[in-house]
């Protein structure tokens, strides 16, 4: 199993150094600072369901801590019916310490897990999941990305048959429930993600791809300016650009998440372009 470093902020130093903002095309200016101990995390309910089949998450993520079960985004209807999307698994399981499930529901609907492990705390990586139940070949119903390529090696939690979502599948995402960033709801707000995170683009309708949000220069990858996606009906975009308001969401939607446990205190500088 592979353990991802990610070279991004070597190359930012070198950019800075041959003429800094000139390497990026598109600047990310902050970040959000999650912190488990505090359960700090972010919460929206939309007041209607979206797009149920298709979707995309892309999020820039800088980890703190590693060895313990840290959920990144899912809807959440009850215990039993949630998705949990880009989840880092914990130590419980020896085998899955730090690998990702790109997706899990309450009703078995796919069980996939990476056989890589994600345990570079020192920079920053691009995850893109990209979903569209529709598809009639399975492994193209869900697609994880790291840094524009895409991860197709996974197993399961207890080493049966991985399962992908069955067709026509309607999600919790994007549908009229709870939709939490930083943490999994379940009975209550746990699984809280400790680190930083950075551009978190959710898109209602449409299985988008890589180049759509990120590209690659001198073998780098690096964020591409996203202001001319279509976010769909319950998509958002959130910058982190207001600190006293990190929820605020940029994507002309008004999808605006409630904040939990942060201050302005949980923007900081660093980013995936910082220093440029």
């Amino acid at each position: 199993m592979g353990i991802f470093q990610n070279n991004l902020m070597g190359a930012a130093a070198a950019a800075a150094s041959a003429g800094g903002s000139g390497f990026y095309s598109h600047q990310i200016e902050q970040s959000a600072r999650f912190d488990s101990a505090s359960s700090s995390y972010l919460t929206k309910t939309f007041s209607g369901a979206g797009n149920r089949r298709t979707g995309s998450v892309s999020v820039w993520v800088k980890r703190s801590l590693l060895g313990t079960q840290q959920q990144l985004f899912g809807g959440h209807v009850s215990n039993g019916d949630q998705d949990q999307l880009l989840s880092f698994n914990s130590s419980s399981s020896a085998d899955h310490a730090d690998s990702m499930a790109q997706w899990w529901d309450g009703a078995n609907n796919g069980d996939e897990v990476t056989k890589a492990l994600f345990r570079d705390v020192s920079g920053w990586n691009h995850f893109l999941l990209a979903w569209d139940t529709t598809q009639g070949t399975d492994t193209n119903r869900v697609k994880l990305y790291l840094n524009g390529s895409q991860i197709t090696s996974f197993e399961t939690y207890n080493g049966g048959t991985v399962t992908y979502p069955s067709q026509n599948l309607q999600t919790f995402t994007f549908s009229n429930c709870r939709h939490n960033i930083a943490s999994r709801q379940a009975s209550g707000p746990g699984n809280f993600f400790d680190g930083y995170l950075a551009e978190f683009i959710a898109i209602d309708g449409t299985q988008i791809a890589p180049t759509d949000v990120g590209e690659s220069k001198n073998g780098v990858w690096i964020p591409k300016d996203p202001s001319g996606l279509t976010f769909g009906t319950n998509g958002f975009h959130l910058k982190f650009e207001n600190a006293s308001d990190l929820g605020n969401d940029s994507s002309g939607n008004n999808n605006d998440f409630t904040v939990y446990n942060m201050g302005p205190d949980h923007q900081v500088l660093d980013s995936p372009t910082f220093g440029s």
